[in-house]
């Protein structure tokens, strides 16, 4: 009966012992186990009794193994505290992500502070963009020359189309805007048909109930409404002369929304523009769905005011209207097909090791790899915005220009340094290599390799680059490290955790 009781305390120490070493770290749990067993033998040889069971040796034993939980825990934190530590050093992955975070945040800080990126990226688009078309004279090559009179307009409009459902004309002039007492400086004001912002479909905030029907409604851009009335939302509704036009102030564009040909401070809408405009100036048209499949450009003949039918150009405002996601689009897929010819995309060859990879290292590694490329992505978008609108009076198309070099630029070397990057890393740890060494002599390059050797600082291998590639050592290769070399690292603790 004794020796049944001394059995069973036995087995529950043993019990103990074994939950106790699950908190110990993969590495060195048998160790520790084995360890235990060997002590827990000694701790009864020397408490027990020859015969009988003593409660007060049993203690003894029983102290000991709660002990070992104890020291388990201390283990774990201290494996714990190294992983962190380690995780947190110069170099390391984590940091890596941190800095390029950071990096994303700023640089869209910035983007956030500069008016004109602000109001890109909050741009209303235009309704059904792929069927508004801008009509112009074939005899003239650049859209941006005013080339239709307002009688020619009233010709399309009154006339029964085929094509088209629709016709929106305005004409730039200057003129000197005066509100009461106060004279404004000459402003660029666009004298445009009434039904030009519900063509387009931009969005205009309106004076609800005030505007007379029977006067025409002057609408500001955002940037005149605060430089020149300094944002005040009262005036909405007042008389206002448009040299010498009487008008109420109407309405504010968005910023950045207009993109049709000529800079605009100012819309002045009128019901029948053909009577107050004598000039040439732009035509918008809105192609029937029955003809959307047209193309984006083409030329057609219609009559003109004179008579005798003229050639015309009509073309989509999709080129004019696109966004910066589409150009920035477009330099990352130029960067992506230059990257071959700038640098070695293979990132070495990764020898089997001894101890298999698990997949959650493997996974890791490539997640990484992924993770600096994401955050490289809104990086270049953010930083080529900014540089494209630094300047607040920069020309559209220089600004574009701008961000598609930009864009290129960085996003070219960006992924370049990405895979370099990633090529001086251990492919477990994912820890920067570290001590550089010259090995060999480059005239035994055919006998043995010359190179530079870098070295994992956790203990998992070491990284040889050739000086000059052969054809049997082209590429860099790792070298996995045995468990003989954890004694010269003070990080060896770490050097499993990427295997099972």
């Amino acid at each position: 009966m004794k020796l049944r009781s001394a059995m069973v305390f036995h087995l529950l120490c043993l019990g103990s012992l074994r939950c106790a070493s699950l908190l110990v770290p993969g590495r060195q749990r048998p160790e520790w186990w084995r360890e235990w067993q060997s002590e827990l033998w000694h701790v009864r040889q020397e408490c027990t009794p020859e015969r009988g069971i003593s409660w007060v040796a049993e203690r003894e034993v029983a102290e000991f193994c709660l002990g070992a939980f104890q020291d388990a825990l201390c283990l774990k934190a201290h494996a714990e505290q190294r992983r962190v530590s380690h995780a947190t050093t110069k170099g390391s992955a984590m940091q890596c992500i941190r800095l390029l975070t950071g990096l994303a945040a700023m640089s869209f800080g910035v983007a956030m502070m500069l008016p004109g990126v602000s109001a890109i990226l909050s741009v209303p688009q235009y309704h059904d963009i792929k069927n508004l078309k801008l009509i112009r004279d074939a005899h003239y090559s650049a859209d941006s020359i005013p080339t239709i009179s307002a009688a020619q307009y009233q010709v399309w409009k009154q006339r029964r189309q085929e094509l088209f459902d629709g016709f929106a004309f305005y004409q730039v002039v200057r003129q000197p805007i005066s509100g009461g007492s106060r004279l404004l400086a000459a402003s660029d004001v666009a004298i445009a048909s009434s039904n030009i912002f519900d063509l387009l479909g931009l969005p205009v905030r309106f004076a609800s109930g005030r505007v007379p029907r029977d006067m025409p409604t002057l609408i500001l851009s955002d940037a005149m409404w605060k430089a020149r009335f300094g944002g005040d939302s009262q005036i909405f509704g007042r008389a206002i002369h448009v040299g010498s036009v009487d008008a109420i102030l109407g309405g504010v564009v968005p910023e950045g929304s207009w993109r049709l040909p000529k800079k605009v401070d100012a819309w002045l809408l009128e019901s029948k523009v053909e009577g107050v405009s004598d000039g040439l100036g732009f035509v918008v048209g809105h192609v029937k769905s029955a003809h959307a499949d047209w193309g984006d450009s083409w030329h057609m003949s219609a009559p003109t005011p004179d008579g005798p039918a003229d050639a015309f150009f009509c073309q989509s405002l999709t080129e004019r209207t696109r966004g910066t996601g589409n150009i920035f689009l477009f330099a990352v897929i130029l960067a992506c097909l230059a990257l071959p010819a700038t640098t070695s995309l293979p990132l070495g060859e990764y020898r089997v090791s001894s101890r298999k990879l698990s997949w959650a290292t493997k996974i890791r590694r490539w997640a990484f790899l992924g993770c600096k490329i994401t955050l490289l992505l809104p990086i270049v978008y953010f930083v080529s915005l900014d540089l494209a609108h630094l300047r607040p009076a920069m020309n559209p198309a220089s600004s574009e220009y701008i961000q598609l070099i930009s864009s290129f630029s960085i996003c070219l070397f960006g992924l370049r340094w990405t895979l370099r990057d990633q090529r001086q890393r251990c492919p477990v740890c994912l820890g920067k290599l570290t001590h550089p060494a010259r090995v060999g002599q480059p005239s035994r390059s055919f006998l043995a390799w010359n190179g530079t050797e870098l070295i994992c600082i956790v203990g998992h291998g070491l990284l040889h680059v050739p000086e000059m590639p052969t054809s049997w050592f082209s590429e860099q290769r790792w070298l996995y490290l045995d468990p003989s070399w954890d004694v010269l690292f003070p990080e060896s603790g770490l050097a499993a955790a990427g295997y099972f």
